[in-house]
């Protein structure tokens, strides 16, 4: 089972951007598909993007045009890119991953077998 660890979370100014990691070991992330997912105290995580192996991406309405998702094998790494923060973008982001080919919603997370510990991110106003 792949291993995931996020990295590259912190504080942001409003309209400032950040770029997040998912470094995977054990396995190569060739064969899954990675989402990232968000979460506030109190809420449902939600999903925010999905790239899959064949390098298709999906994005949440709510950060379409703002983020966006790539992976490099090489590294067997995953990035979030995040422009154009907002303060409800604030979160604990996680990245998590599944076997490519599977029939999972993307946006949901128990379609996902292996998940990294999480990363914060905090804009401010």
């Amino acid at each position: 089972q792949v291993q995931l660890v996020e990295s590259g979370g912190g504080l942001v100014q409003s309209g400032g951007s950040r770029r997040l990691s998912c470094a995977a070991s054990g396995s190569t992330l060739d064969y899954y598909d990675v989402g990232w997912f968000r979460q506030v105290p109190g809420k449902e995580r939600e999903g925010v993007s999905c790239i899959r192996s064949d390098g298709r991406t999906s994005y949440a309405g709510s950060v379409l045009g703002r983020f966006t998702v790539s992976r490099d094998n090489a590294k067997n790494t995953v990035y979030l890119q995040m422009d154009g923060l907002k303060p409800e973008d604030t979160a604990v982001y996680y990245c998590a991953a599944t076997s490519a080919g599977s029939d999972m919603i993307w946006y949901l997370k128990d379609g996902y077998d292996s998940w990294g510990q999480g990363t914060q991110v905090t804009v401010s106003s």
